[in-house]
C-alpha cells in the first residue's frame, strides 16, 4: 500500500497528537499538540539577532536559518514530548501567509516529513492559527466569538461564528498595525522590531502629540475598516517639522501618543462588534496582540461590558507552532488533508 492510500484509509482519531510546523517569517518552530488544546511542547528556534542590524527581516537570511534549524526543532520537541513520531498523527504546517522562501522551506520539510512517517499532511492558514492560540488559553473557549486579529501583516476585527467559519467585519485598506509601528519606530531611531521597543518608550511618555484617528468621515467603505498609512505618515511629518525647525524632539510623547492613535481604534471596534453581534466573548490573536497597552485596554473594556476576555500569553501571540497545531487539529478532524505537491503561498485571503 503506497503513502496515499494508506493516508486514504487511515481512520481520523478525534484522540490525535498533531505536530505542528511554522517557517513563516524568522522564527523556525515546532510544536506538538494533543486534542487541539494540550500543548506537550513548544519549540522555537529564531533567527531575529540576525535580522536586527539590517533593521528588518531579511528573506534569505532568514530561509537559510529555517533550513538548518529546523530538524534539530523538530527532534528537540519530540524529546520534550517524550514522544516517537509512531505517536503522531498528523503533520500540520503554515501553507501561507509570509516570505515566501521561509515558507517553502517549511512546506518542503513537513512533505518530506508526512512521507517518510506515512502520516497525513495538513496544510494551514497562518491567520487561522493565530486565532486558534485562543483555544490554547482558554480550554473552554467555543465559538463564537469576536476577535481582534493584529499583527505584523493583518490587522482586522473577525466574527468567529464556529471552528470552520469566520467573517471579517474589517481590514485595514492600507498598512497593518505591526507594520505601522516598525516604521514609526526606525523613523524614532528605534532598532528592530518595532513594537516592543515603542511599547517601551511609550512608558516614559504622555499622549500629548495630536495624530488623526484612522479613516475621515468620507471614507465609504466599511465601518470597522482601519487605516494606518495617514497615522505613520503623520509622525513622519511631526518628526521632520520638529526637526526643521530645530526644535527638541520627544521621542517618548511620541511613542505614546502613536501607540494610543494605533490601539484605541481597534478595541472600539472590536466592542462596537461585539454589542452589534450580541457575543459575550473577545479574544486577542497576532503578534500586536502581545502589546500590554492593547491588553490592558481590552481589560479595561471588557470589564465595563462583563465580557469573557481570552488573551493568550505573549509567546501564543508572536509566530509559533503551538498555534498551528491547534488549527491543524481542526483541520485534520475535517479530513483537509494535502498531496506532495502542496505549495506555499506568500498571501491567503482574510475575507
Amino acid at each position: 500500500m503506497n503513502y496515499f492510500d494508506k493516508i486514504k484509509k487511515a481512520p481520523i482519531k478525534k484522540d490525535a497528537i498533531i505536530l505542528g510546523i511554522e517557517t513563516s517569517c524568522d522564527e523556525t518552530a515546532v510544536a506538538i499538540i494533543k486534542n487541539g488544546r494540550e500543548i506537550l511542547a513548544n519549540q522555537v528556534i529564531s533567527s531575529m539577532t540576525e535580522h536586527v542590524r539590517f533593521g528588518g527581516v531579511v528573506p534569505e537570511i532568514a530561509s537559510r536559518a529555517h533550513t538548518t534549524a529546523i530538524l534539530t526543532a523538530v527532534k528537540d520537541a519530540l524529546e520534550e514530548a517524550k514522544l516517537t513520531k509512531d505517536d503522531i498523527d498528523a503533520i500540520a504546517v503554515t501553507q501561507g501567509a509570509g516570505l515566501l522562501g521561509a515558507l517553502l522551506v517549511g512546506v518542503s520539510f513537513a512533505k518530506a516529513l508526512a512521507f517518510a512517517w506515512e502520516k497525513p499532511l495538513v496544510p494551514v492558514s497562518h491567520i487561522r492559527g493565530h486565532i486558534a492560540a485562543s483555544y490554547l488559553a482558554d480550554l473552554t473557549l467555543e465559538p463564537p466569538f469576536i476577535t481582534i486579529l493584529a499583527s505584523g501583516g493583518h490587522t482586522a476585527i473577525v466574527e468567529v461564528k464556529d471552528y470552520y467559519t469566520t467573517d471579517v467585519l474589517g481590514s485595514t485598506i492600507d498598512d497593518a498595525v505591526g507594520e505601522a509601528f516598525d516604521k514609526v519606530a526606525r523613523v524614532l531611531g528605534l532598532q528592530y522590531p518595532g513594537g516592543p521597543n515603542i511599547e517601551r518608550l511609550a512608558k516614559e511618555g504622555e499622549n500629548n502629540v495630536k495624530l488623526p484617528k484612522m479613516l475621515a468621515n468620507n471614507y465609504q467603505g466599511g465601518e470597522y475598516d482601519f487605516s494606518y498609512s495617514g497615522l505613520k505618515t503623520a509622525v513622519i511629518n511631526y518628526v521632520h517639522n520638529k526637526t526643521e525647525k530645530g526644535e527638541n524632539l520627544n521621542k517618548a510623547d511620541i511613542a505614546k501618543s502613536f501607540q494610543c492613535s494605533a490601539i484605541d481604534v481597534l478595541v472600539e471596534k472590536a466592542i462596537k462588534a461585539v454589542k452589534e453581534k450580541g457575543y459575550k466573548t473577545v479574544t486577542l490573536s497576532g503578534g500586536v496582540g502581545a502589546n500590554g497597552y492593547l491588553r490592558e485596554r481590552i481589560i479595561e473594556e471588557g470589564e465595563k461590558l462583563n465580557l469573557k476576555l481570552v488573551i493568550p500569553q505573549k509567546k501564543y501571540c508572536t509566530d509559533n507552532a503551538a498555534m498551528i497545531g491547534a488549527e491543524g487539529y481542526l483541520q485534520y478532524l475535517k479530513g483537509n488533508f494535502a498531496d506532495l505537491s502542496l505549495n506555499a503561498k506568500a498571501v491567503v485571503s482574510l475575507r
